[in-house]
């Protein structure tokens, strides 16, 4: 990458017009100086003005020019001059080895953000919920590498809510969720749905049955995903719908730990299907109310996406019924 490329765009609106000088307006620092890093480097290197002004592309007096105007705002003088040859002050190696620090950051910077939005090889930055880590998307991320097999992700599982502020900072370009959001400043998309079971011990009285009626569990013990978690609300909606609230007993942040203190006789609890049997516990169809939640796929409305970003969410709108294992 030349670095000259990178900083001449930025320098020419500021060296036709006029000197914004620091003592007027000592906030300005930054503003004033950061277009001239890439000329006084190649001066620096060059210890040549017009050669200088060759590898910049820029005339040469526009050149001396934004270095006056550079020591000026500084208050000290960068170069010893003699005719158009010139070398660095002990003020000037001093400010170069800075500026060259500086040049070289907003360059790897460059570098990054072209990277991850390079079609082939860049980056998606996706969350999930926990409960579809291990089997969903895994297999997600396999099917669309078929045909993209070097594009890069970053992966973070959270629940809902978490996901939902992460998307709005900038930290995720999509993520998958239930409920689905409805938010003004969120794109939301209906994926499938995915239901849900009334998990309990395996010695429970309800054990021996295939079916149940949420009703049946109202005089149960409940153990939960924390509140604030999308299968938390979806859990007391529905238990309500059955008409009665539910006593939890333990709260936790992940659907198999849950099991586990069902396994262990603890409560009872509404999951979605596991994605390999766990021993000591029954799982059971919910015939009313109707238990399923909705997954969706989010990204932050207005926001354009890096062409990985923009395929990768094509291939999720085109799984719309086909998210989930079977």
């Amino acid at each position: 990458m030349h670095r000259a490329r990178i900083i001449d765009a930025c320098t020419h609106k500021h060296s036709s017009g006029g000197c914004l000088s620091l003592n007027s307006n000592e906030e300005d620092i930054v503003t004033v100086l950061a277009p001239r890093l890439a000329y006084f480097a190649a001066v620096a290197r060059h210890e040549h003005v017009t050669r200088a002004a060759q590898e910049l592309g820029v005339p040469q007096p526009t050149l001396s020019r934004a270095m006056v105007r550079l020591e000026e705002d500084l208050g000290v003088a960068l170069f010893a001059r003699k005719g158009r040859t010139v070398s660095l002050t002990p003020a000037g190696r001093t400010f170069l080895a800075s500026a060259e620090r500086a040049l070289d950051g907003v360059e790897r910077a460059a570098e990054s953000v072209r990277a991850d939005a390079d079609p082939a090889t860049g980056k998606v930055a996706f969350g999930f919920l926990h409960t579809m880590g291990s089997e969903t998307v895994p297999a997600l991320i396999r099917a669309f590498r078929v045909t993209h097999p070097r594009v890069r992700f970053t992966l973070v599982q959270n629940y809902g809510e978490a996901m939902i502020e992460r998307l709005r900072a900038g930290d995720l370009d999509l993520c998958l969720t239930s409920p689905v959001p409805d938010a003004p400043d969120l794109v939301a998309r209906r994926l499938d749905e995915q239901r849900l079971r009334l998990v309990v011990p395996d010695d429970h009285r309800l054990a021996a049955r295939k079916r149940v009626r949420l009703a049946e569990a109202a005089d149960e013990t409940f153990v939960t995903l924390e509140p604030g978690y999308g299968l938390r609300r979806i859990t007391d909606d529905l238990c309500a719908q059955a008409g009665f609230t539910p006593r939890v007993a333990f709260e936790g942040e992940e659907a198999e730990t849950l099991r586990g203190l069902v396994a262990a006789g603890l409560g009872v609890a509404l999951l979605p299907p596991p994605a390999f049997a766990r021993p000591g516990v029954v799982e059971l169809t919910v015939t009313a109310p109707r238990a399923a939640r909705e997954i969706g796929v989010a990204w932050l409305d207005g926001h354009p996406d890096t062409p990985p970003v923009a395929a990768f969410k094509a291939f999720l709108l085109s799984r719309r019924g086909q998210l989930l294992p079977e």
